[in-house]
């Protein structure tokens, strides 16, 4: 004859099974979490790196001789598939070093955020240009400089940071100097 287990055993066995599955669901919870955290960080990290690009390749298309205008204008046609026209903001500016004095002598801005939500940060046509302090001035004296930047909206796509406190940017930014 086998021998039969006790009432008793059986019952210490099956609550085990249900504190696992408690705990199965606060680790999954915790990963649920931290998925769709790094799924909105990841997307921020992306938009930033093509901002990066698009800035630069601005810039340096300038600085090559290409006008503004025609500078801007391929910054958002090679922005796509994302629609600077319409939800973005491209600013190409030419600062002159007149003697110490940075001016800027030209520029053009596009795109679907208003001048008010994606201002120059470095100034505005005819004024005088803030440019980062470096130990050679940038640009040398009687000398261009062409600055690109790009303003693009970033929207989460997952409440995570809400629920956590978190904010990210709603307008991300990049500019690049050449």
């Amino acid at each position: 004859m086998a021998p039969t287990r006790p009432p008793l055993r059986r019952f210490r066995r099956s609550n085990n099974r249900g504190q696992a599955i408690v705990e199965f669901l606060l680790f999954a919870m915790v990963l649920v979490l931290l998925f769709f955290g790094l799924i909105d960080f990841g997307r921020v990290i992306q938009d930033r790196l093509i901002l990066i690009n698009l800035s630069r390749e601005g810039s340096n298309l300038a600085s090559r001789g290409a006008s503004l205008t025609t500078t801007m204008t391929d910054v958002i046609n090679d922005a796509a598939p994302w629609n600077m026209n319409a939800n973005g903001r491209v600013i190409v500016s030419s600062v002159l070093n007149s003697n110490g004095t940075f001016l800027i002598t030209e520029q053009v801005a596009s795109g679907g955020l208003s001048g008010t939500a994606a201002p120059s940060r470095i100034g505005h046509m005819g004024g005088s240009a803030t440019l980062p302090a470096t130990t050679v001035p940038l640009p040398q004296p009687n000398q261009y400089l062409y600055v690109t930047e790009v303003y693009w909206p970033f929207t989460p796509l997952t409440p995570i940071g809400q629920l956590l406190g978190l904010t990210l940017p709603s307008v991300l930014y990049d500019v690049a100097y050449f």
